[in-house]
């Protein structure tokens, strides 16, 4: 079958186009949308953007605690803020500048947040709200019933 008669195959069966000038067709280019449609990645990637810049709406101060008080406290109110639908948690540790080696509450908090199921994306907080002393969650929507794993 030759270009042509695809063509008036393609006119006779109503596809999209049919019938006008080729110009005036809008062209999908893979992983584009038309005008009227959200690309679905784009939206995601925005609300991202937007939770990374946004005050947390709730933080928990760790300091103080030993590693288990520590761990249940972090359970405790990850459980609460995806309770209460919160989007953005702020984790106050501490730098570790009065332990003997490694800062023992921040690490305590990067294990927790990275075996909860409900923690999203996270990051260090900016030099003005606490930097390496600091940590940022994004909670996530859709959360499993799973409780994170013991210290």
């Amino acid at each position: 079958m030759d270009f042509g008669a695809i063509l008036d195959k393609w006119e006779k069966q109503g596809g999209e186009g049919a019938g006008k000038d080729p110009i005036d067709i809008p062209v999908r280019a893979r992983g584009r949308h038309d005008a009227g449609e959200r690309d679905p990645r784009a939206s995601a990637q925005e609300k991202r953007r937007r939770l990374r810049n946004k005050k947390p709406d709730a933080q928990i101060d760790i300091h103080g605690k030993t590693r288990d008080e520590a761990w249940l406290a972090l359970e405790a109110f990850f459980e609460e803020s995806k309770a209460k639908g919160l989007e953005k948690v702020l984790v106050i540790h501490g730098k570790g500048n009065h332990a003997s080696g490694e800062a023992v509450l921040k690490s305590v908090a990067m294990s927790f947040i990275e075996r909860c199921p409900f923690a999203g994306e996270s990051g260090r907080g900016k030099p003005a709200a606490g930097g390496d002393g600091v940590t940022w969650v994004l909670l996530k929507e859709a959360a499993k019933e799973a409780k994170p794993g013991d210290p």
